[in-house]
């Protein structure tokens, strides 16, 4: 096992005692659509099951259950003919798919086999809304080239299943493609000569299924449910042996499986089992919460409202069962997700179960890459699973993924500016994590880096508290008007701490 896993197996039989658990009910598979692909085309993705269940886009025997929580295809690419234009190109065929009919998805990515190889190119697509007949233009993918990954070396990165992948972008419901991945030139001088192209691309169309029911949402307690002291955090097996106190009724529904009722469990000192939300608190019940010492001075910030796996409808089969910590949280890495501004806060966590699905089914990570998400309208949402207030260990900056923490803003800001709303999030969000470890958002914090295109393994960096995605790593990331906005988040974050 590794090294840094806590089994969650404790968690879930201690739930497993006191929850009416209820498996989910199987079903006949729905029929296709008249104008879906035939299953040759349309695989599951790889390595969602044997070759058998894999080579067919329609698995004889998938579940209700496993259709309300979404579904991949993933399409091998083909050559295309080279453009006839060759300043537009280099005259080397690229990849892609000509226009054609699929199931049902509202997100797209391209991914190939070697995780460790790099796509020098451009990838395009269009699509055609779901149920009509008109095509969207042409649409930038970023190439993205595992700078948000696990770190290298680590079991997650090393499994055997991590795969190559460009950044996902959100297209909303779809049943139409077309897709077009073009090699730049092997040099600038010479055209015609264009650099190869990664082995096994694949477009990874995904369906991120319907919204779940609401589960029960906490209330904020009159006495709040007292955590370990600052600095350090209750484990979730401790807090089953310990429950909550009768100030705050966990209240269960029946549709909580064991998977996510470990998933809840991690979160119990702050929500009950299988809530949608843990509430926001005063700084006052933030710091008596903490066991923070009258007088003392906690530099603790408000904790805020976070809408939690549960909520957003995470399918807690699909990410790997453990949970894997590190010791602590010393800084907090600012994303976008690139996945494009076109989405409503409502179907935000349509977007992440998308992403969900496509960092662990089609890019092979163990779980969702951020520890954390906020989209347009400020809303928080868990990310990772293992804890919201426990130093998780996330796969969102290569290189610097221990001891940190990473935050997502649903989006790209590149060219757009971030909404007031979101960086407000990410404030608040940070004074109250980043204070539970002892973290000036302010300040400055020295890491080691595990290894990136910017710092070797080994190397000491300094670095801010709050930093963006590109202090750790060459990329465009968290885009030029995020990436602006951060020293109004540290400000901000730090008067919410006090200081």
């Amino acid at each position: 096992m590794r090294a840094l896993l806590v089994t969650s197996v404790g968690v879930t039989c201690a739930a497993a005692l006191t929850l009416p658990l209820a498996a989910p009910a199987l079903s006949a598979p729905a029929a296709p659509s008249a104008s879906a692909r035939p299953p040759s085309l349309a695989p599951e993705s790889p390595g969602a099951g044997p070759p058998s269940v894999r080579a067919a886009a329609f698995p004889p025997a998938e579940s209700r259950a496993a259709e309300a929580a979404g579904s991949t295809q993933s399409l091998p690419l083909e050559p295309l003919a080279a453009p006839s234009d060759r300043s537009l190109a280099p005259t080397a065929s690229g990849q892609g798919l000509e226009r054609r009919t699929a199931r049902p998805f509202s997100l797209v990515g391209v991914v190939w086999d070697d995780a460790e190889a790099e796509l020098n190119g451009t990838v395009q697509v269009r699509t055609r809304a779901a149920g009509g007949t008109s095509w969207s233009p042409w649409q930038d993918v970023e190439t993205h080239n595992a700078e948000h990954a696990a770190d290298l070396g680590s079991d997650e990165r090393t499994s055997g299943a991590v795969r190559g992948a460009t950044a996902p972008l959100w297209v909303g419901a779809s049943d139409g493609v077309e897709v077009r991945v073009q090699p730049e030139p092997a040099d600038p001088r010479n055209r015609s000569e264009a650099a190869p192209l990664p082995d096994g691309l694949r477009l990874e169309l995904v369906d991120p299924g319907p919204d779940p029911a609401p589960g029960p949402a906490a209330e904020p307690a009159a006495e709040p449910v007292r955590a370990a002291p600052v600095g350090r955090t209750a484990t979730a097996a401790t807090f089953a042996v310990n429950p909550t106190p009768p100030t705050t009724t966990a209240v269960v529904p029946e549709a909580l499986t064991a998977e996510s009722a470990a998933a809840s469990a991690v979160n119990a000192e702050l929500a009950p089992l299988g809530a949608s939300v843990i509430p926001a608190l005063t700084k006052a019940q933030t710091e008596e919460a903490a066991n923070v010492a009258p007088g003392a001075k906690p530099y603790i910030g408000p904790r805020p409202k976070i809408i939690t796996r549960k909520g957003w409808g995470a399918d807690e089969k699909l990410r790997e069962r453990n949970f894997a910590y590190t010791k602590t949280v010393k800084a907090a890495f600012v994303h976008h997700s690139a996945t494009g501004n076109n989405y409503t806060c409502k179907q935000a966590p349509s977007v992440l179960r998308s992403i969900y699905r496509y960092h662990v089914k089609s890019s092979g990570w163990r779980d969702f890459g951020y520890n954390f998400a906020v989209d347009k309208c400020g809303n928080i949402y868990e990310g990772r699973a293992g804890g919201v207030s426990k130093a998780v260990l996330g796969a969102h900056t290569l290189g610097f993924n221990t001891n940190t923490m990473g935050i997502a803003v649903l989006g790209s800001y590149s060219s757009t500016n971030p909404p007031a709303a979101a960086v407000t999030a990410v404030s608040r969000l940070t004074a109250w994590k980043l204070g539970l470890f002892g973290a000036n958002p302010k300040g400055k914090v020295t890491l080691v880096s595990g290894g990136s295109n910017k710092y070797k393994a080994g190397v000491k960096v300094k670095m801010n508290v709050i930093s963006g995605h590109r202090d750790g790593f060459a990329t465009e990331c968290p885009g030029a008007r995020l990436y602006k906005k951060l020293g109004k988040a540290r400000t901000s974050s730090a008067k919410l701490q006090g200081r």
